[in-house]
């Protein structure tokens, strides 16, 4: 897959948009995410940002290090700093024609928390939310929410402030990322940030900037729908104004997004753009239910969004791990089609298609009749070992097993996997169940299964003579047992994948 961008140079969104343009400020001012009780990302340059007026000088110092620059014609500024290891509390001072001191500085590690509403969903809703709010005591993880805000042009700030991690602070709080960053805080005993920029029921094609969806011809037809919508709307309305101006009656017409978080590059703008630049370690998601009507779409559109992010937060490839959907809807009698199944096999593909990337399957812990899971407990602990092990060198597993090949022997299918070292095991049942297979025709039957070895599984089916394709956990709410001795669910498969 060929990820094409266009006018990155224009988007210079190295200063996360900053502030509108034009706005010019006597005193020097910077955005929300320079607060009391802020996290710094530790051993990276520190980055700082702001206005103030035209040619004013500004100094900037935290702990041991300081430096200047001066506003540009626009009013706006950066200073970058060296790195700093973790530890604190500093105090970062901003100075110009007047002083803006910030204190209760910590630097550690900071993570962004983004997706739609799984990853919205916070503590006051999840799982023994009453006991984890009380215990919920950590002076060193520190938490700080953007608000949901639509545009179609990079906005530079928002109304939020950072807090310390306390049972009230908590409640509102993205549930899955303070579950996340707890664990990560315990484990390595530094301080934890985390930014909870997350919008529920958004599409991911929201978090992806419109010059880079214009670089994709595959996406015309969405930007040219959108665009013709908007534009009726925007007639329409002009129409209704005006006709409501002369006493005239008119119904008013209905608003077809133009403000809201399915509208391509909208979030993008709005919500992300504000943070683009402010160093962190990596970003995890939860995201996908809104795209799940164009799940083989959401292959090329979710690595282009990770690749846009990270060409702009000019910060390398840096770490990005997801949710993969979790089992959800009716449970089906008989092997189908199902568009949650292949939404998730396009997010796995990511993870062949950009590096540093990861997923964490949850197949085995979804609510049937509930798209969003209370227990984002387990969620947040199967990021979190991505995290401690790629990115932290601790030696735990977190790699579900994979799907590796498939050899036909007779009237059996011969399934391996990739265990990653850790060998398969069925959970509930003494051999694991979820598979499906099929001949030439292409008609899946439900298949017995049996493990062989610690990295194989032998299926067939009394139906089946001549097995030609293999599937597993293939359906919105699957009924299935497979995992490794690690408690991590195998991920959903299909052998007879169609050529992109």
């Amino acid at each position: 897959m060929k990820l094409r961008f266009r006018h990155l140079a224009a988007a210079a969104l190295g200063l996360s948009a900053l502030f509108s343009a034009g706005q010019l400020q006597a005193e020097v001012k910077v955005p929300a995410l320079f607060t009391d009780h802020m996290v710094l990302q530790r051993d990276i340059p520190v980055v700082v940002w702001g206005t103030a007026a035209k040619g004013e000088e500004v100094a900037v110092s935290v702990a041991s290090l300081e430096g200047k620059t001066t506003a540009d014609g626009d009013g706006n500024w950066k200073v970058k700093l060296d790195a700093l290891p973790a530890g604190g509390p500093h105090r970062l001072v901003i100075k110009g024609q007047n002083e803006i001191a910030i204190e209760d500085v910590l630097v550690g590690e900071v993570w962004v928390c983004s997706g739609q509403s799984n990853m919205q969903w916070p503590v006051s809703r999840a799982n023994d939310h009453l006991l984890e709010e009380m215990t919920a005591k950590l002076p060193e993880l520190r938490l700080i929410t953007v608000p949901n805000r639509a545009a179609q042009s990079p906005q530079g700030d928002f109304n939020g402030k950072w807090e310390v991690c306390t049972p009230e602070t908590v409640k509102d709080f993205s549930a899955v990322g303070y579950f996340f960053g707890r664990q990560l805080q315990q484990t390595l005993d530094v301080p934890v940030g985390l930014i909870d920029n997350s919008w529920g029921g958004s599409a991911a094609e929201a978090w992806v900037r419109r010059d880079v969806l214009e670089g994709e011809d595959r996406y015309a037809g969405m930007l040219d729908g959108w665009d013709k919508r908007v534009a009726d709307y925007e007639a329409k309305m002009e129409a209704f104004k005006t006709a409501s101006a002369n006493g005239e009656k008119l119904e008013k017409p209905k608003d077809p997004g133009a403000n809201g978080n399915h509208r391509p590059a909208n979030l993008y703008n709005g919500c992300l753009a504000p943070i683009v630049g402010y160093g962190i370690r990596g970003a995890i998601w939860y995201q996908g239910e809104s795209n799940a009507g164009r799940p083989q779409e959401y292959g090329h559109l979710f690595p282009l969004m990770i690749s846009n992010w990270r060409e702009d937060w000019q910060q390398g490839d840096f770490p990005f791990y997801w949710v993969q959907l979790a089992d959800f809807m009716a449970e089906q009698p008989e092997p189908g089609e199902s568009n949650w199944a292949i939404l998730r096999e396009s997010q796995t593909s990511t993870m062949d298609k950009l590096p540093n990337t990861g997923e964490a399957v949850i197949i085995d812990i979804g609510e049937g009749r509930d798209i969003h899971p209370r227990n984002k407990q387990d969620v947040a602990k199967r990021l979190a070992r991505i995290a401690l092990a790629r990115d932290y060198g601790i030696n735990v597993p977190y790699r579900s097993p994979r799907f590796k090949s498939l050899e036909v022997k007779g009237k059996k299918a011969v399934v391996t996997f990739d265990t990653f070292g850790i060998p398969l095991y069925s959970f509930d049942a003494k051999e694991p169940k979820g598979f499906a297979i099929a001949g030439a025709d292409g008609q899946y039957v439900w298949a017995d299964a049996k493990l062989v070895g610690e990295d194989k599984v032998e299926v067939w089916s009394s139906e089946v003579a001549e097995p030609v394709s293999v599937r597993y956990a293939w359906a919105n709410n699957p009924v299935c047992t497979l995992q490794n001795n690690a408690g991590l669910p195998a991920t959903p498969f299909r052998s007879d994948k169609p050529a992109e």
